[in-house]
């Protein structure tokens, strides 16, 4: 689904079984969505802080053959749930404001754009 979702992705079965068994990985979830047809269209991760702390979605991403359906959205919100179930204070984002289509897709879940805010920036 990772692949899918994001051009140039080199995410692996390998490198999602060690990211899961790694120690942030205790208090994270991964979702993922199917359309009617039981096809894979999107997938988040949400990495809790603990009850009371703000948790973080990151990645979320959305088949790009299944992209314009709401998907993005819809697991977006799910996604906010799945925190709340944790017992996140609330839930952010971190995507850059060039990535349109993220950024509608979290304004269309509720999410409120902040500006923007490079901790760290190196050119490539």
């Amino acid at each position: 689904m990772h692949r899918a979702a994001f051009d140039g992705s080199r995410f692996t079965d390998k490198r999602w079984h060690a990211m899961a068994a790694g120690l942030p990985y205790a208090d994270a979830w991964c979702l993922v969505a199917y359309d009617e047809q039981g096809n894979a269209v999107a997938a988040v991760t949400v990495w809790s802080a603990g009850p009371g702390r703000p948790g973080l979605l990151e990645p979320m991403g959305v088949h790009r053959e299944h992209r314009r359906h709401g998907y993005g959205e819809a697991i977006t919100v799910a996604a906010a749930a799945a925190l709340q179930e944790l017992g996140s204070s609330s839930a952010i984002v971190c995507a850059p404001s060039a990535i349109v289509g993220a950024v509608a897709t979290y304004k269309s879940a509720g999410f409120q754009q902040r500006p923007e805010v490079r901790d760290q920036y190196r050119d490539a």
